[in-house]
C-alpha cells in the first residue's frame, strides 16, 4: 500500500504532521488514526464473515481475493501457474501460419509458377498469367 513512498517522503510527512498537530497532540492523533484503522478492518472481517455464513457450508473456503480479474482467470482458466492453456490458444489464434502460405501461394503466381499445394485457387488448375510490362516512370 505504501510501497511508493520514499524515506524522503515519510520524513517529510512526519514534519508537516509535527508542524499541524504539535509534538503534544501528535502521539493522540496516530493512537486515534490507528484505531479507528482496527474497527475499519474488524468491520470489514465481521462482514466478510457473515457473508460467508450467508452463502453455505459450500462457501466456506471462499476467498474474496479470488474475485480479482487476473487471480480469477490464474486459478480458473490457467489451472493453477500451468500456461500450457494460453500457449495452445495463442498458437490456434496465431495468423502467421496462414499468411505465410497464402504469400508463398501468391509469389509463386506472380512469378509465372504453377501454384503450390495450399494456394488460393482451390479444385481448378490456374494458368500463368501473362507478365505486364511495368514502367515505373508512367506512373
Amino acid at each position: 500500500m505504501f510501497s511508493e513512498l520514499s524515506p524522503m517522503k515519510v520524513v517529510t510527512i512526519a514534519i508537516v504532521a509535527i508542524f499541524i498537530f504539535g509534538p503534544d497532540k501528535l502521539p493522540e492523533f496516530i493512537r486515534n488514526a490507528t484505531g479507528v484503522l482496527r474497527k475499519v478492518r474488524a468491520f470489514a472481517d465481521s462482514a466478510k464473515q457473515d457473508l460467508r455464513s450467508e452463502l453455505g457450508p459450500e462457501f466456506k473456503d471462499f476467498e474474496f481475493e479470488d474475485l480479482h480479474p487476473k487471480t480469477f482467470v490464474r486459478k480458473h482458466v490457467l489451472d493453477g501457474d500451468s500456461l500450457a492453456g494460453v500457449e495452445e490458444i495463442r498458437s490456434a489464434l496465431d495468423p502467421r501460419p496462414e499468411l505465410a502460405e497464402i504469400t508463398a501461394a501468391v509469389r509463386d503466381t506472380a512469378d509465372g509458377r504453377a501454384p503450390g499445394a495450399g494456394s488460393l485457387a482451390k479444385g481448378a488448375q490456374a494458368t500463368p498469367p501473362t507478365r505486364h510490362v511495368f514502367d515505373p516512370d508512367a506512373t
